[in-house]
């Protein structure tokens, strides 16, 4: 036996490729046993393969991933295994890796462990094939064990090798090329535990209709946010984001050209940004993670109730809350009582069942969040500041109804009701009149405590239409004199996912904004501000959506005898 014969087999070139990519991989029957991922559980698509294909798909991707970009290549325009059928069964060399395979086992996933005699092969499917066979040779030699390779099968694989050395060197080339940028890629990763979400919203926006027309002009509005989420098991998940943004709501005026001061026709892209010049900071810091049955979400700073209680608003509610791919307003986006209080906290979700019984497919979610938590001054800090308790029961029907109802209690000396705790602009707040948030009387005592109660339901007839609605009631004591009021929020919304196109959503939605009755200091202002939408978010692409839409409010400020007001959107989303 010749020094070349023993050397070729000892060093092939392209052994490593063809272990990677034929014995790991392209020839692995299909497992049985799925486990979730890491990658999967934040979102990552898995796409399976069925064996027959998996080496031809692997090949095909080598050729994709190595010849980006290089249309000149004709090896990158091989696209299934009919194009190149040209190592036929009855072909000498392919009976002599059938014999090679069956002896060695160099190819192992087939439901019976043999190389599939009965179909055409290319010889790029070939050559993958017989590399792992030179492997599998080369294993033999390398544990002492060569006196089971017989010097037949050696010259029969040095003139296979000869036949395919083209093949073999190809191979070896993208093999290379792949694991070369794999290295590069593990080298400059940000990050083996965290994943980058982003979204980009861009607006132009305009509002009609009287004196508020005329004190307004059309403006072209932004909003970015950066979501880095870790995740350390696979189970939990840490939000670290940032946002910046230039949008501000427009100026909703009265039948005498005064500003109303209210937060009516509001939209989701227009909060949470800071002082709105575009200047980064952390809206939100959350931890979420199951411990035994339950799961725990605590927040540092940003956090809100609707990130962790179930809103039941689908197509209207963005999960990244006041996100770019729901409702425009903050108003039909979600029911107003997940927007008393804010900031910093613990939250814990616990199921009351397992599937059987009246409360089998209820939970219960329980939340604390204070906005003043990192102040250690008098008043303030996590438990003698702002603060919001919430409690809420769900209740749910197979995947077709979902029920809850909520309670929130709730201590602010910062002036506004609905102000989600994290603006940290005294007085400031998100939606409705400003007679339902204003907390204090003339004396400029603010101090108030308030006790909220909510329903909210969403049903799923079919796959093609979403109904729901929410009713909320809020009940506040004030620390002074004459500054005890109620106000009352009410909204149903109607969606057709998938309408036109899969994807896109078309929703209409109405109610009343929170509003109070026969506070003093806000005159005889006594009609209820009714709120009508229409949205049709269309999707462009995976990416990209585009939402054009209409807010028509009547009454603001509760007046009727302000004009109403007609707000026009054109929403662009971008996510990455």
């Amino acid at each position: 036996m010749s020094n070349l014969l023993w050397k070729s087999l000892v060093v092939s070139p392209a052994v490593l490729g063809a272990t990677l990519l034929v014995s790991a991989t392209a020839m692995a029957a299909p497992s049985k046993t799925t486990e979730v991922s890491p990658a999967k559980q934040l979102g990552v698509t898995e796409v399976a393969q069925q064996p027959e294909i998996l080496a031809q798909t692997t090949i095909d991707q080598v050729n994709r991933y190595s010849n980006e970009g290089n249309q000149g290549d004709s090896q990158s325009q091989v696209t299934s295994v009919s194009q190149f059928s040209d190592v036929q069964p009855t072909d000498w060399a392919f009976q002599a890796l059938q014999s090679l395979v069956e002896r060695y086992g160099c190819i192992a996933g087939y439901p019976n462990s043999t190389y599939r005699g009965n179909r055409a092969l290319t010889r790029y499917e070939f050559a993958a094939g017989l590399n792992a066979c030179l492997d599998r040779v080369n294993e033999l030699i390398a544990t002492a064990t060569a006196d089971l390779v017989t010097k037949q099968d050696l010259a029969t694989l040095q003139r296979l090798q000869e036949e395919f050395s083209a093949e073999l060197a190809t191979l070896r080339g993208r093999v290379d090329s792949l694991e070369a940028r794999t290295a590069e890629l593990e080298a400059n990763q940000f990050s083996t535990t965290t994943k980058l979400v982003g979204e980009a919203v861009f607006a132009v926006s305009d509002v009609f209709g009287g004196n508020t027309g005329d004190a307004n002009n059309t403006v072209f509005q932004d909003r970015v946010r950066l979501d880095l989420q870790t995740s350390f098991t696979g189970r939990d998940v840490l939000h670290t984001r940032l946002a910046a943004g230039n949008a501000q709501a427009f100026s909703i005026r009265d039948d005498v050209n005064n500003p109303i001061g209210t937060a009516e026709g509001t939209q989701t892209y227009q909060v949470g940004i800071g002082n709105g010049n575009n200047s980064v900071r952390i809206d939100r810091l959350t931890y979420e993670a199951p411990i035994g049955p339950a799961q725990v979400y605590l927040a540092a700073s940003g956090g809100r109730h609707s990130q962790y209680a179930a809103v039941n608003n689908p197509y209207f509610f963005d999960n990244t809350d006041d996100g770019g791919n729901g409702a425009l307003s903050t108003f039909a986006s979600e029911s107003p009582i997940y927007r008393i209080g804010g900031g910093a906290g613990i939250a814990l979700n616990v199921p009351l069942g397992k599937g059987g019984g009246i409360l089998g497919n209820s939970s219960i979610t329980a939340g604390y969040l204070a906005s003043q938590a990192n102040n250690p001054g008098l008043s303030t800090g996590l438990t003698n500041g702002d603060y919001a308790a919430l409690g809420q029961l769900n209740f749910s029907v197979g995947d077709r109804l979902a029920l809850a109802a909520t309670y929130v209690h709730a201590y602010s000396a910062s002036g506004a009701l609905f102000d989600s705790g994290t603006d940290g602009t005294t007085g400031a707040f998100d939606v409705g009149t400003g007679q339902a948030n204003f907390l204090g009387n003339a004396a400029g005592v603010t101090r108030s405590n308030s006790n909220s109660y909510g329903v909210s339901a969403a049903f799923r007839p079919s796959d093609k239409l979403s109904v729901s609605g929410f009713v909320s009631y809020h009940d506040v004591t004030g620390a002074g004199a004459g500054d005890d009021y109620q106000a009352w929020s009410y909204g149903l919304g109607v969606a057709l996912p998938d309408f036109g196109k899969k994807g896109n959503v078309l929703g209409v939605f109405a109610g009343a904004e929170p509003y109070s009755f026969n506070r003093p200091g806000f005159g005889g202002n006594n009609d209820i501000p009714y709120h009508f939408e229409g949205f049709y978010k269309y999707r462009v692409s995976d990416n990209i959506s585009v939402t054009p839409g209409v807010i028509w409010l009547t009454s603001p400020g509760q007046n009727s005898d302000n004009d109403d007001a007609i707000i026009g959107t054109l929403r662009t989303t971008f996510t990455f």
